[in-house]
Parts: structure tokens; C-alpha cells; sequence
């Protein structure tokens, strides 16, 4: 069971130097905000990435993430293993409860996008998807194909980190 903390307890914890915050959102959700002295160690490399920090044992690790999910799975593939035996917390609510209490952020700006790409890139591919599934029951069924491809493509980045969507979509004057 993963243990949590409520949002004024980390923020106490964190400014007595008692706990080490890591955000586990991806790279432009940190890069959007985040909260001041997070480490950004983002839940796809969380295993690799953890591996490279020098968290002193008697500090308390607290996982961050928008709502609370990721920073729980982050605490659950970090618990048992070797190179760490730090406390690990999950914060209750992530960054959202953060904010609503009040509590500073750094990077946040009207200018960047309030949607992350990560989930811009879902909202468009599974459009794509719904569309040609439709398209394919009225009859046109190389509209099956292309959501083949569709899944193709996604397999394609999971796998290797590179998506062609997420380059242009990065491009966009809304994702500036």
C-alpha cells in the first residue's frame, strides 16, 4: 500500500529540508510548471532515471504528478528495489491540489498550452481512429487499414520514444 501525504504536510516536509520531491509528469508537463526544488524524473525512465540521483537514506522521497496516479505507480516500482530504501510518499492530488492550496508553482504563463502534448497527441490519434473505424462501417473498409496504421504508429513510438506527431504538434503556435 502507498503511502500519501496531504499537500501541507509535503510543503512543511519540503522546506525543513526533510524530503526530496520528484515530479514524475513528462518533460513539457514540467517544463509547463512545476513546483519549486522538484526533480523532474519522468515516469516512462523512472526506473533509469532514479538510479542516477543521490538521495541521502534518511530523506523522504515525495512522488508528484498532475492527480496523484502516476506519482502512486511511481511509488509502487521504486518500493523494494535495491538501490533505494527512502520512505516514499505519494503527494494526494499532485500538482492540482498543490495549486488549489494556494502553494507556488514556477512556469506558469497564459502563453504556454493548457493541454500537454501528450495528451493533444492522444485527443488526434483517437479521433483519427473513431473516424476511420466509422468510415469503415459504411463501407469503405481500407478505412480499417489506416487505423492499423494508426495503432502501428503508436506501438512505434511506445517503443521508441520518437513520434512524428509530437514533433509537429511542438511546432504549433499554440504549443509555443
Amino acid at each position: 500500500m502507498t503511502s500519501t501525504i496531504t499537500v501541507g504536510d509535503a510543503f512543511d516536509m519540503i522546506k525543513n529540508g526533510d524530503a526530496v520531491l520528484v515530479d514524475v509528469r513528462e518533460p513539457d508537463e514540467f517544463k509547463s510548471e512545476h513546483i519549486a526544488y522538484a526533480i523532474s524524473v519522468p515516469l516512462s525512465t523512472l526506473e533509469a532515471g532514479f538510479q542516477i540521483l543521490d538521495i541521502p537514506e534518511h530523506k523522504t522521497i515525495l512522488f508528484q504528478c498532475l492527480k496523484g496516479t502516476r506519482g502512486q505507480m511511481a511509488c509502487e516500482r521504486i518500493q523494494g528495489v535495491e538501490y533505494c530504501q527512502n520512505k516514499l510518499v505519494n503527494i494526494e492530488g499532485g500538482i492540482e491540489a498543490w495549486k488549489q492550496h494556494g502553494l507556488p508553482v514556477i512556469g506558469v504563463r497564459e502563453s504556454l498550452p493548457k493541454i500537454s502534448m501528450f495528451r493533444q497527441i492522444q485527443m488526434i490519434v483517437g479521433l483519427l481512429v473513431v473516424i476511420s473505424v466509422l468510415v469503415g462501417f459504411m463501407g469503405l473498409t481500407l478505412a480499417f487499414v489506416f487505423t492499423g496504421v494508426l495503432g502501428g504508429m503508436l506501438f512505434f513510438a511506445g517503443i521508441s520514444g520518437w513520434c512524428g506527431l509530437a514533433i509537429v504538434l511542438a511546432k504549433m503556435p499554440w504549443n509555443k
